[in-house]
């Protein structure tokens, strides 16, 4: 396609900053270079015609790690790794919400709950027997105990009667999140190119000239935050990781409120609308879910139906409206990739499924590595 005059000149000129990715890391990315160079020319990249990878995609989940998780992660990092993943996260949110207010992201801090299934006894166990000393552990960052014990109060069938609280767990509204931070992104005269794929990019002597799908152009500076599509660019350790979700209809007189996690977090879900929103199963088929494939599998969506039926509403009627999919980046390490990949090419991919919690630090992260 050959672009006019007009065109070249006022979106793909004097470029300072490019971006590829608008989702959260990437829309973060920008205004923060926004706010430090205010004259800058700042231009996102978008290969979809929304975000496309998880972060318009994913369950609204403002947490940062459920007991058995965090026992999980202190199995294979250290304990000042996993202490400052836990901090991360909970900074990241704290910047989220002052980004852009809890009303504009319908925020509300019900609680979050992990369940243990009765085959899960001794995990559940291990949790009880931890609990306090984890408590004790993020007692600096929370200033308060994290987790507590409540009997199972929503009736859920097949789970051990007790559930683990933590009383800081939030959730949000991920359309409006990402709304405000498009109309935030126009505001401060950042401009997004939709459908556009970069598909590469080559360093010069003082900058960065790009090939999209459609055209070339350079920039001063490339700074990619596309998370589980960024190996498709760049050679990071950074796995794409499908996460396939279901929403039912409105259900009259639902009790359930909350976000809740079940099975080392492999399954997650919540209320929204009056609705019950369920995502996960990524562990009953890890190497088949490594696809950055926006589809869903009837293995995986069966197994979700009938944990809703034996399980989340066992007496209760419903019917799945809809059912879509995200992509995460993961990798062998929790801690996300934010570094210099050139002299002019940086990256902030690898939020390995906590895009909503440590996002916005992330696209802060990235923007400071530039000088």
């Amino acid at each position: 396609m050959k672009l006019s005059y007009w065109e070249i000149k006022s979106w793909l000129t004097n470029i300072d900053y490019c971006i590829v990715g608008s989702g959260i890391v990437g829309l973060n990315c920008a205004l923060h270079l926004k706010e430090r160079y205010p004259k800058s020319k700042v231009l996102i990249l978008e290969k979809g015609m929304l975000p496309q990878g998880a972060s318009t995609k994913n369950a609204g989940f403002s947490c940062f790690g459920s007991l058995s998780e965090i026992l999980d992660d202190l199995e294979t990092h250290t304990e000042h790794e996993v202490f400052q993943l836990i901090s991360k996260r909970v900074n990241g949110l704290k910047l989220l919400r002052q980004t852009l207010g809890d009303k504009a992201i319908s925020y509300q801090q019900l609680g979050g709950y992990e369940l243990f299934l009765n085959s899960d006894k001794s995990l559940f166990e291990n949790c009880i027997l931890k609990k306090e000393n984890i408590n004790k552990w993020l007692k600096p960052i929370f200033k308060d105990s994290v987790f507590s014990l409540k009997n199972n109060i929503f009736n859920f069938n097949k789970i051990n009667n007790q559930y683990i609280f933590n009383q800081f767990e939030g959730q949000i509204d991920t359309g409006k999140m990402m709304e405000s931070l498009l109309e935030k992104a126009y505001s401060n005269g950042i401009k997004i190119l939709n459908n556009t794929q970069v598909e590469e990019f080559l360093e010069e002597a003082g900058s960065v000239k790009i090939r999209t799908n459609t055209f070339e152009f350079s920039a001063s500076k490339l700074c990619i935050a596309t998370n589980g599509f960024a190996s498709q660019l760049i050679p990071q350790n950074v796995k794409p990781a499908r996460a396939q979700v279901l929403i039912t209809k409105p259900i009259k007189d639902l009790k359930i409120q909350g976000t809740f996690h079940l099975d080392r977090g492999y399954y997650y879900f919540r209320n929204i609308d009056n609705r019950i929103l369920l995502g996960g199963g990524r562990h009953l088929d890890f190497k088949g879910e490594e696809t950055t494939e926006l589809n869903q599998t009837n293995y995986i969506q069966n197994n979700l139906e009938d944990l809703l039926k034996s399980t989340i509403l066992p007496k209760t009627p419903f019917e799945i409206e809809h059912r879509w999919s995200g992509i995460m980046g993961v990798g062998n390490q929790k801690k996300a990739i934010v570094k210099p990949i050139g002299k002019h090419v940086f990256c902030g991919v690898r939020l390995g499924g906590m895009g909503v919690a440590i996002g916005s630090l992330v696209g802060k992260e990235l923007a400071e590595l530039i000088q």
